[in-house]
């Protein structure tokens, strides 16, 4: 028990914390099943919202990416006035002077302006290309992104829910044996007044009966703590209501959930796909290296506008234009073996990344071995402490007789009583750690999605 409530708490620190600001209270109750609730948490959970928002980014830097290979168009217009006009230098020889002398001589205008427009068209450009999947593959990467945010948030939510019906049950147990102690207790005192018990009995009872009243309370306000880390988990504010529909007797616990004979299964796991896009990245990253051995060809042209005139006022009276369409290539010939020492580290880059993708196989196969284990142990655990809970009841049942008729001690129902609470803790504990490890197994074998 200690476990589950260091667990409760800590997760409630951080829920109290991120909704210290929230608007007042909403009057509105959910009565949810876990699904309602993961579908809640898809809608509303941080995580999930800016997963998808990262999803909407990739699809403007395909855009962004496809945009490049279009033809840009650019604009362009300038104005300069010569306060003084350069002065050239030309060969005196040219004027009838001597040789070796020069004549000072201005050419141009006081006035000139231009306007003009220029456009490049990409008719071949490998690294383009390759840039043009690589950002398909990033929002691929994306959109499992999101789909693993997606899994988090669902294994945190049903666990959660997990809890709340954990605590629930354990408050059921504990006011049965509230009831029957506080029966048990007043019998004790009527006897105790009838001189047929001692009073030390009556004050062993009592002390007893106050102890699992305080559990009672404890467990009450753990309870309202867990719904409210539900709430936190779900992206739902803290001051809602919300009822639990789904009961613990919903929920199969049972040894089939860990059979499966399917040694693919790891192909389900998110964590697995994204290590092949990743792979897939880097394949595209040697690609584009590669690719900086081609030429480059592209298609340009331009249109200008030439303004010119001593005379302000006449400026833009005369145009002289000028147009041209042609094309640039580029051909790599030599740079000092940059471009083939960059693709032999790609090519490196890429083996790593293959071998990441190994690792992660073995690690998930590994995963699913050890959830299957666990599942499998808690539940011959949640078993055992379930019977040892009915023995318990039994044992308190019959020192109950054996002290109403004389032949058994207080003591002896006080310790059956003591006994049966410490097997109640162990059976929700059992309980709460099964259903967890059900959780842990589906997410293993990839049946979250």
């Amino acid at each position: 028990m200690k476990h589950i409530l260091i667990i409760t708490m800590l997760a409630c620190g951080f829920a109290l914390t991120g909704y210290a600001q929230q608007a007042p209270p909403d009057t509105q109750r959910y009565n949810f099943t876990i699904q309602d609730c993961v579908n809640y948490a898809y809608t509303h959970q941080d995580s999930v919202i800016n997963a998808g928002l990262d999803v909407k980014s990739a699809e403007y830097k395909v855009k962004e990416t496809i945009g490049i290979g279009l033809p840009q168009v650019k604009g362009s217009a300038s104005f300069q006035d010569y306060l003084k006009i350069p002065t050239t230098l030309l060969p005196g020889q040219f004027f009838g002077q001597p040789e070796g002398t020069f004549v000072p001589v201005q050419f141009g205008v006081k006035y000139q302006s231009s306007f003009g427009i220029n456009a490049d068209q990409i008719l071949f450009d490998g690294s383009y290309l390759v840039g043009l999947k690589a950002s398909r593959t990033y929002k691929e990467l994306s959109i499992r992104n999101q789909i693993r945010s997606k899994i988090e948030v669902n294994v945190s939510v049903t666990k959660a829910y997990y809890q709340v019906l954990v605590s629930n049950e354990q408050l059921r147990l504990l006011n049965a044996n509230v009831a029957q102690l506080k029966q048990q207790m007043d019998e004790t005192i009527a006897r105790n007044k009838q001189g047929f018990v001692e009073k030390i009995d009556v004050d062993r009872i009592t002390v007893q009966y106050n102890n699992l009243v305080t559990d009672r309370e404890n467990t009450l306000r753990l309870l309202a703590l867990n719904y409210q880390v539900l709430k936190f988990q779900m992206g739902m504010p803290i001051g809602y209501g919300i009822q639990l529909k789904d009961k613990l007797e919903d929920i199969k616990l049972d040894e089939s959930a860990s059979l499966n004979n399917d040694t693919s299964f790891y192909h389900n796991r998110i964590e697995y796909n994204l290590a092949e896009t990743g792979v897939a990245l880097k394949e595209l990253d040697l690609k584009r290296q590669k690719s900086h051995f081609l030429p480059t060809l592209k298609l340009n042209g331009a249109y200008t506008s030439s303004y010119q005139n001593n005379s302000f006022s006449n400026l833009y009276k005369m145009n002289f234009p000028s147009s041209y369409v042609g094309l640039s290539l580029e051909v790599p010939i030599f740079n000092g073996f940059q471009r083939k020492n960059q693709v032999k580290q790609s090519e490196i880059t890429v083996l790593k990344s293959k071998n990441d993708l190994v690792n992660a196989k073995n690690g998930l196969m590994l995963q699913a071995s050890q959830a299957n284990v666990t599942y499998i142990n808690g539940l011959q655990s949640l078993n055992n402490q379930k019977r040892n809970m009915n023995l318990a009841e039994d044992v308190l049942r019959v020192s109950k007789i054996k002290y109403q008729q004389g032949v058994g001690s207080s003591i002896e129902v006080t310790q059956a009583q003591t006994d049966l609470e410490t097997a109640d803790n162990k059976y929700i504990q059992g309980l709460y750690d099964a259903l967890v490890s059900k959780v842990d197994l589906d997410k293993a074998y990839g049946r979250i999605q």
